[in-house]
């Protein structure tokens, strides 16, 4: 394994971080502030007290080599946060952005009915997550791999902004909006899981 590479260990205690900072700090019994911070000291000692050892050596590996760049610390990493993909009502100062003309959403074949009915909704989230690529929209629709093909949406974006539609960007990279209706998707064709080109 290379240094810059996660072990399993570190994955799973991402997968929980990522958790707790985004969706259940009451879950170890820590609180976020407004802005989505915690204290870093406070949550690795409330992680250790609800089972999950992980020491602050861990905990950077975790921020730096994370393919996913879920969390972030502040300068001096007292604190750290989610990047985005919080369900829970926090402002992590996202700043507002001119997208390109065409992003792309990942997702499975059997939600295609849901999504040109209704469009692209935030769900448990505050935000619709769009990607740059047709390649990262693949890597997160894969993650859902196991409940049916993956589908992958191209997005207007031009249009959307033309239209007043808002959008932001977040410091790893994630396209950000409120909604897509559908009018603005049109949907590229879906693959098999072991696929990993679409079907012509």
């Amino acid at each position: 394994m290379e240094d810059d590479e996660l072990t399993s260990q570190e994955v799973r205690h991402s997968r929980k971080i990522a958790c707790v900072l985004r969706h259940h700090p009451e879950q170890i019994g820590i609180q976020l502030d407004k802005h989505g911070w915690a204290d870093v000291r406070e949550m690795l000692q409330a992680l250790a007290a609800h089972g999950t050892e992980c020491s602050m050596q861990e905990l950077e590996r975790i921020v730096l080599y994370n393919d996913k760049k879920r969390v972030a610390f502040n300068e001096d990493k007292t604190k750290i946060r989610a990047r985005q993909g919080h369900s829970i009502p926090v402002d992590v100062e996202l700043k507002k952005a001119v997208p390109p003309a065409v992003l792309y959403h990942g997702t499975i074949e059997p939600n295609r009915m849901s999504i040109e009915e209704k469009g692209l909704l935030p769900m448990n989230r505050l935000y619709v997550h769009l990607s740059p690529n047709i390649e990262t929209a693949k890597r997160v629709a894969g993650r859902r791999q196991k409940k049916g093909p993956i589908l992958i949406y191209e997005v207007d974006a031009k249009a959307m902004l033309r239209d007043g539609c808002t959008f932001f960007l977040s410091e790893n990279g994630v396209w950000l909006t409120q909604m897509v209706k559908p009018v603005y998707l049109k949907a590229l064709e879906s693959m098999a899981c072991c696929h990993h080109d679409f079907k012509k």
